[in-house]
């Protein structure tokens, strides 16, 4: 792997763009200090100007150049959970530039675990602003294969089928008051256990961010959320084709059908892989049986009901 991960890193100093792993999902990235290699980026993945890209490190030290306040919430944060699946949003440093903040003055930071992420952002030595290795608003690839399915990037590393399956936790430090901008593997009650303080939720005016949108991490099939004692009497009344992701075994009367984990994190793990495995049986419509309402399925929820629109 190392002689891919010089080449990969070549890339990115050349101004090219690589998909690489990280636990969550396979990012792709550009370096963050070109303007012209983050407007390949946008490019390529149909990406609105405005919409803030996360900058990823190898380390803590480095992350925190491209912020010019840093909290000792921050510091809290990053000694308990970087590297890992956490986003912080800090005030920027003049080295964070509009091209990846969307013009605000806030930074969404990251300094993942996966050991081909840490080799890659090692090797280059700099900040790469990577969001997810796919189409805007589109699933988010999991694996290499998706993202050479949906995207032409210069580069692929190859890491394995991403271990959280879901976008990182996003919490924004910018301000006295934190705030959860995104729910992710690490929850809210973790964050509030460590710090001692209470988060809050997000507002109208709270700090733009990957993931903030009402529809995202979408199939191309419309889908849709039904409660699970709403499963039957939905797929009774359909006369179009119809693919389930539910928890309960298979009905027969349904073309497609996927059986997902009753554990959150392997739901989550499976999640996207699954829903780019329905999409490609062409049916009319997806329905998701909704999972459960208790604090341990809030990512997953987030995310089911961004595909869902």
């Amino acid at each position: 792997m190392s002689s891919a991960v010089r080449r990969a890193a070549e890339v990115l100093r050349a101004g090219g763009l690589v998909a690489f792993p990280t636990e969550t999902v396979y990012g792709l990235g550009a370096d963050a200090s070109s303007a012209e290699a983050v407007a390949r980026l946008y490019a390529a993945k149909g990406r609105p100007a405005d919409h803030p890209v996360i900058v990823h490190f190898a380390s803590a030290d480095g992350a925190f150049t491209f912020a010019r306040e840093i909290p000792d919430a921050a510091h809290k944060l990053a000694g308990q959970f970087w590297p890992g699946p956490l986003t912080m949003v800090l005030k920027r440093s003049p080295l964070a530039k509009d091209f990846v903040t969307g013009g605000q003055d806030s930074v969404g930071l990251r300094v993942p675990s996966h050991p081909v992420a840490q080799a890659l952002l090692r090797e280059f030595d700099g900040g790469v602003a990577a969001p997810s290795a796919n189409r805007f608003g589109n699933v988010s690839a999991t694996t290499a294969a998706h993202v050479v399915e949906e995207l032409d990037a210069e580069f692929v590393l190859d890491g394995g089928p991403s271990e959280v399956g879901i976008e990182s936790t996003i919490i924004d430090v910018s301000s006295l008051k934190l705030v959860l901008l995104r729910p992710g593997s690490i929850s809210k009650e973790r964050i509030q256990d460590l710090l001692k303080i209470t988060i809050h939720e997000k507002k109208s005016n709270s700090p733009r961010h990957s993931g903030g949108l009402e529809r995202h991490y979408a199939p191309k099939t419309p889908a849709m959320l039904v409660p699970p004692h709403e499963l039957d009497a939905e797929i009774a009344r359909r006369v179009d084709t119809v693919a389930v992701l539910a928890f309960s075994k298979p009905d027969e009367r349904v073309d497609y059908w996927i059986r997902m984990p009753k554990e959150p994190q392997a739901y989550a793990q499976r999640l996207y892989a699954a829903l780019r495995e329905l999409d490609s049986a062409r049916c009319a419509t997806i329905l998701i049986e909704s999972p459960p309402e208790t604090a341990e399925w809030i990512a997953v929820r987030d995310r089911l009901q961004r595909a869902a629109g």
